[in-house]
């Protein structure tokens, strides 16, 4: 199901020029470059993302992707750096990826413990200031497919 609805929502960004602010697809050397700092591997809808848009905003949502290569000197919306400051200053676990802040102290992440039968990722949510064990992880997505057309759409 979540292939159509991402394509569904690459259709309504393309679609809407005037709303889409992206930088651009980025090379597979770079997406490699970022999966060997933050030890994860992208596969499916999010690099599908990494590939064809970056990272940026569409209407008022910022989402999280790769803008270059210096993941230490970088700021949002690049999800790799912020994801590598959020583990040294908040302990964030290594099986997130921050692709999306709420603005109201809670982040959203790919988990890459909870994964479908295709390998992706869900989107659960993550609020930084509470203790790991009192984490509730709630699915907000069942994968970056679902999650980027919600997005999306409260802007059409």
């Amino acid at each position: 199901m979540s292939v159509e609805t991402y394509q569904k929502a690459k259709l309504i960004i393309n679609d809407n020029e005037d709303l889409a602010d992206f930088i651009g697809g980025r090379s597979n050397e770079l997406i490699k470059f970022a999966e060997e700092k933050l030890g994860v591997k992208f596969i499916g809808l999010y690099l599908d993302y990494l590939q064809n848009f970056g990272v940026g905003n569409f209407g008022a949502q910022e989402i999280y992707g790769i803008i270059n290569d210096d993941f230490e000197n970088s700021s949002v919306p690049d999800a790799i750096w912020y994801t590598l400051t959020e583990r040294k200053e908040i302990n964030l676990p290594n099986n997130l990826l921050v692709i999306y802040d709420t603005g109201s102290d809670e982040l959203f992440c790919l988990d890459f413990n909870q994964l479908d039968e295709k390998g992706e990722p869900k989107v659960v949510s993550f609020v930084p200031g509470i203790d790991l064990e009192s984490q509730s992880y709630e699915v907000i997505a069942n994968d970056f497919g679902d999650f980027l057309l919600d997005l999306v759409m409260q802007e059409v």
